[in-house]
């Protein structure tokens, strides 16, 4: 057998093609299909299936199995995408919680849904308002309000914080769970769905399920046990949500933290142990389901909102940047009885889940909710067809900063941060982790990128020439908001 026919394994061909490194190989645009799968079998539509739509929170792609990564750390995610559609280019259109979730339950951009901070208002002592979907754009229609009038019943179970039912996540939903306290997991919000589901698996449903396991300021019940932790490491840091808190708001007043390598090789590994652990708890999650005869009439999506920086940009944690450790998010979708095994490469965006999923389950949407959706269907990927665009992206983080960006299909990437007008341009294709600013050398594209970027935020209402951009405050932690009303007082 020649080297160039000779067989290989799905980890090496994955390795091979660049899964994982950041650019995602993206100047190679069309759909890959694995050695020995196929999908052209894929039915026209899957109506009347369930869906289970999963947040992972603040899970990278960098670190999955099926997305390149090396340690096996999600088997049962990466279970699914071998019989799914993985989409190993999928960009957020924001890098932290809060604006990422509404472009999912909405199809639009933060900046249109506006629920791009905690609060629409905050200035203490005088007046502080929290953003809620109904208050700030009440035109808008859910995904579960659509589903909810297309006969489903729906449940939403989650760990609170930035997926509160008081922002407007619980929009149409019959029962949406919210773990008492900040950053819960789905150690809780698990066993509450499947509960609702043990209720209402004889009726079509749609259940989203989420949880923070994976989040800085979650830490394992039982403590971790440091599994992947380097041996002999002086334990300068522990892996505490105060250690992490720390190290974040270091970062965001400094422009960076003080790190040795092994304090980032420490961090990494209790991150990996937190999505081992998470995964693991999925598996009894999906085992329950086939106990319960679902799986062969259920939809599943899997994904999360933002990853999170372990030092790539000397920082911790997410929000602040445009990155693609903070964008560059998995997209796994797994049909009932189809086996695919397809890796998608085309770049796509998470304003693409929502009308992906109205389009498979085929209901019908009312002429309100087409018109407010920004992404496009996709569907014809998932039977071999080209869906590759170039996406957009913001965050409006705390108001510390007011940043918007945009990468092109074929692999450029600008981010503008309006407050001070610096420009960041990178070629993905040759500088993956985004460390050299061509801004200077490729003055011509970045001027055109710009031009772009500027003209897709005008399309949808929002000039950003129109207001000033001045960076205060926002919180997102009760202790900011502590020190906030101290200043204020």
């Amino acid at each position: 057998m020649s080297a160039h026919n000779k067989k290989i394994s799905r980890r090496e061909f994955i390795k091979r093609t660049a899964l994982g490194t950041g650019s995602l190989a993206v100047s190679l645009m069309l759909p890959e299909i694995l050695p020995g799968r196929a999908w052209a079998n894929v039915p026209a539509t899957f109506k009347d299936c369930n869906l289970v739509f999963v947040s992972f929170d603040a899970l990278q792609a960098a670190h999955v199995g099926s997305f390149g990564y090396s340690r096996d750390i999600t088997p049962t995610i990466d279970a699914m995408a071998r019989e799914g559609f993985c989409f190993s280019n999928n960009i957020s259109t924001a890098s932290w919680t809060v604006p990422a979730s509404m472009s999912w339950f909405t199809g639009v951009y933060p900046s249109e849904h506006r629920l791009t901070n905690k609060f629409s208002v905050f200035d203490p002592p005088n007046n502080s308002v929290l953003s809620n979907l109904k208050k700030l754009s009440p035109e808008l229609v859910t995904l579960a309000e659509i589903l909810k009038q297309n006969g489903y019943v729906t449940g939403g179970f989650t760990g609170n914080a930035g997926v509160n039912g008081f922002f407007g996540f619980d929009q149409g939903f019959d029962t949406y769970f919210y773990e008492k306290g900040k950053f819960g997991s789905m150690s809780a919000s698990i066993p509450k769905g499947l509960e609702w589901l043990q209720a209402n698996k004889d009726k079509k449903f749609f259940l989203f399920l989420h949880g923070y396991d994976m989040h800085g300021q979650n830490v394992p019940a039982e403590g971790f046990d440091y599994r992947f932790v380097d041996k002999g490491y002086d334990r300068r840091f522990t892996g505490s949500a105060a250690e992490q808190e720390a190290l974040r708001e270091e970062g965001l007043e400094k422009g960076a933290v003080s790190m040795r390598d092994e304090d980032v090789r420490f961090w990494r590994a209790i991150y990996d142990e937190k999505i081992q652990r998470t995964d693991a708890k999925f598996r009894q999650f999906t085992d329950r389901l086939a106990a319960m005869g679902l799986l062969d009439r259920t939809i599943f999506v899997l994904t999360s909102d933002h990853g999170t920086e372990f030092f790539e940009h000397q920082r911790i944690d997410h929000g602040f940047t445009l990155y693609n450790e903070l964008i560059h998010t998995p997209l796994i979708i797994k049909l009932p009885k189809v086996k695919a095994g397809a890796v998608i490469r085309d770049q796509v965006s998470s304003i693409d889940v929502m009308p992906t999923i109205l389009d498979l389950l085929g209901v019908n949407v009312p002429g309100n909710a087409k018109k407010q959706l920004r992404g496009a269907s996709l569907v014809p990927a998932l039977r071999g067809g080209a869906v590759a665009k170039d996406v957009f992206f913001e965050t409006d983080y705390r108001q510390y900063t007011y940043k918007r960006g945009m990468q092109t299909r074929d692999g450029w990437k600008l981010i503008y941060t309006l407050e001070d007008k610096k420009r960041e341009l990178y070629n993905l294709n040759d500088d993956p982790k985004e460390t050299r600013n061509l801004v200077k050398q490729e003055a011509r594209r970045a001027y055109e990128m710009e031009q772009k970027l500027f003209a897709h935020f005008k399309a949808i209402g929002h000039d950003l020439f129109a207001r000033q951009w001045i960076p205060g405050l926002n919180p997102v932690y009760d202790s900011q908001a502590k020190q906030a009303v101290k200043k204020a007082s």
